[in-house]
């Protein structure tokens, strides 16, 4: 019989959906039965899908504002159901590990394992709990005092940061962050590139006055760089100014609305720019990408920035004066800069890291390990 794997995610960030997706692709693959489900959303779709729409407006317009909102989690019990909004998702989620039987549970959301907690004290039966911790280095309390069999992070600072809050080595597994499992048979640009041309992929924020001023300064580095837009859930929001930057450079612009393809796109570009989310920094480091951050969420996403830095593939660039600046400087003598971060990363090999904690997952499951 195949081992049964319940994957619980919840739509706040997409740095949660993104991990346990791929995930449940990753376990599929290795023979397992999985279930992917949102507790929030379909046990209290009404205000879940509020809070989602609070919270991207709040993130994109008013970041530090969500800054303090996300500290303050810190000094919450979770263990105590103290939130009515989340009664429901509760019971939801014992509704449906009663439905599906599973002999684990996958969790990337952070509150999740309290509810579990809760629910295999009420009913009597516990099964194993594997935490996805989707942050890097900057890891918040939440996770840190969250009941769980193990943890699963994304690289050797965070699992120190995490050993060192108390948590037992053991229990922390570095499996890397669970990109998509077609990354491992991705080729990225070789680092010997001629980058000419050199392909910029860019994900703007629903910051309309932003994206003119950011793609102009990228185009106008060098007439080398060819820009693709990636506009997504954004698209008739900021379709009109991106047009308007592809008829302003001929023949160097690409917009894209909502795609799969972006593990094919970050492996065929030279440089991501991007907001410093859990999913797009890690699949920039999966697909040997290196990276201009342009929005930081402070508090949540510090931590992605730090490990761009640490690994030496990116850096901060939220102007259009930083954007022109950094790229200037990865192009400069030959692209030695460039080349320098595209080593660092191919150092830092991490574009598995859902198959590694598929295998982890069921190893443990199947009494393996």
């Amino acid at each position: 019989m195949p081992a049964r794997l319940l994957i619980i995610t919840a739509a706040f960030g997409e740095g949660h959906n993104s991990a346990a997706r791929n995930c449940a692709l990753a376990l599929d693959s290795l023979g397992a039965e999985t279930r992917l489900a949102d507790p929030c959303l379909t046990g209290a779709p009404r205000s879940t899908r509020f809070i989602q729409w609070a919270y991207r407006l709040v993130t994109t317009y008013s970041p530090q504002l969500w800054a303090r909102i996300y500290r303050s989690t810190g000094n919450h019990d979770f263990s105590r159901q103290q939130m009515p909004l989340m009664r429901r998702p509760e019971s939801y989620l014992e509704t449906l590990i009663q439905e599906f039987q599973p002999d684990a549970i996958v969790s990337s959301y952070p509150l999740y394992p309290y509810f579990l907690e809760r629910i295999f004290r009420k009913t009597g039966r516990s099964l194993p709990v594997f935490t996805v911790v989707t942050d890097s280095i900057e890891i918040n309390a939440a996770w840190l005092k969250a009941p769980s069999d193990y943890y699963l992070v994304t690289d050797p600072a965070t699992r120190e940061t995490m050993i060192r809050a108390g948590l037992l080595a053991a229990k922390v597994i570095d499996t890397g962050f669970p990109v998509n499992p077609i990354f491992s048979k991705l080729q990225p640009v070789a680092s010997e590139d001629a980058c000419d041309p050199f392909r910029v992929l860019y994900f703007p924020t629903a910051q309309r006055h932003l994206l003119g001023a950011m793609g102009r300064a990228l185009l106008d580095v060098s007439p080398r760089v060819r820009l693709t837009l990636v506009l997504g859930r954004n698209v008739r929001l900021l379709y009109k100014r991106a047009r308007a930057l592809k008829t302003a450079y001929p023949g160097r612009v690409r917009i894209i609305g909502w795609t799969r393809k972006v593990p094919q796109l970050l492996n065929s570009h030279h440089l991501t720019v991007g907001k410093a989310g859990g999913a797009t920094v890690h699949e920039a480091i999966a697909a040997r990408c290196p990276m201009l951050i342009h929005h930081l969420v402070p508090g949540q996403e510090e931590g992605n920035l730090r490990l761009l830095e640490a690994i030496g593939a990116g850096s901060l660039a939220d102007t259009p004066a930083s954007i022109a600046s950094a790229t200037h400087d990865l192009l400069a003598d030959q692209a030695a800069g460039w080349r320098k971060m595209k080593l660092a990363l191919a150092r830092h090999g991490r574009n598995a890291g859902a198959l590694h904690a598929a295998r982890f997952i069921l190893d443990h499951v199947n009494g393996e390990s």
